[in-house]
């Protein structure tokens, strides 16, 4: 069945989504910040302001940086809403704040459900082939399933509201940690006079094989073209909410310090907004930095 979809956030992540929604046969419209980013989709979709937006769509899906970006809209969104809109929240956000949205939300009739996406990264969005957590009310996720498996290849319902953003800190924590310390041993690696790319080929054939080693070092890395497509200021916000939650919920947490620490030596030199696979030839400089 098809639906009217809106995207708002036509970055990264989002301008793939949008693509393939409109690609499966769904009325697609659009909204980004950025006049560029809004124009690119000028031939497959209506261009229409979030609230314009909630007046014509079914599925509204946010792709934008947090919740402080959907917050701004939401009033505007609810107030015009068509009946029996849903909201989809595809952010990387604090689960306690994605909460008090989808009750704002739900007090104006409208489900919110929140999904945090996996799979590739902006690669995995071009390709739809992303998989989503989510969180929320399961018969929601089945009225919006045929626009979901448009731009996704696998939904994963983890629980009630907040599940799945919950979910997607712990996996970034798990991602980006794994990330450094592939980088450590890769610097110890070439210290020892052992090839980059002979111990990637070693991880690949052995128990440290990760997506890390099997997709962003040959991809990103190893290929000298330094392309993630996320910045170091993602990595920050992404470890530094995991952090925050394992206090939050008196969860033991040491090696994510740690993480979060060669994150924020790279900002502190300056590489916010640099892509994150660059921390690896910068490395050396950073660890020589005081603490």
């Amino acid at each position: 069945m098809t639906k009217t979809v809106g995207v708002i956030g036509l970055g990264n992540m989002g301008r793939g989504i949008a693509a393939n929604i409109a690609k499966a046969g769904h009325s697609l419209v659009v909204w980004d910040v950025a006049e560029p980013a809004r124009q690119r989709f000028a031939d497959i979709a209506r261009i229409a302001p979030p609230s314009e937006m909630a007046a014509q769509a079914d599925v509204v899906i946010f792709v934008v940086p947090g919740s402080e970006q959907i917050d701004e809209t939401l009033d505007a969104i609810l107030k015009k809403a068509k009946k029996g809109l849903i909201i989809w929240d595809f952010t990387t956000s604090d689960p306690v704040y994605t909460k008090r949205l989808a009750a704002r939300a739900a007090a104006a009739g409208v489900p919110y459900m929140d999904a945090g996406m996996t799979g590739g990264g902006a690669k995995g969005a071009d390709e739809g082939t992303m998989t989503l957590m989510i969180g929320g009310d399961a018969d929601v996720l089945e009225r919006s399933r045929p626009v979901l498996e448009a731009c996704a290849g696998k939904l994963i319902h983890l629980g009630p509201s907040g599940a799945g953003h919950t979910m997607k800190v712990v996996h970034n924590l798990i991602t980006h940690t794994n990330f450094l310390a592939c980088s450590e041993a890769g610097r110890l690696a070439e210290a020892a006079g052992i090839d980059l790319a002979d111990m990637i080929r070693v991880f690949n054939a052995g128990n440290a094989r990760s997506f890390i080693s099997e997709r962003r070092f040959p991809d990103h890395i190893l290929s000298g073209t330094w392309d993630g497509r996320s910045r170091i200021y993602n990595l920050r916000k992404d470890v530094g909410m995991a952090v925050a939650l394992s206090e939050e919920l008196g969860s033991p947490m040491r090696i994510g310090h740690q993480t979060l620490a060669w994150i924020q030596a790279a900002i502190d030199a300056g590489m916010e907004d640099e892509d994150f696979t660059r921390m690896y030839p910068a490395l050396d400089a950073l660890a020589a930095k005081p603490r």
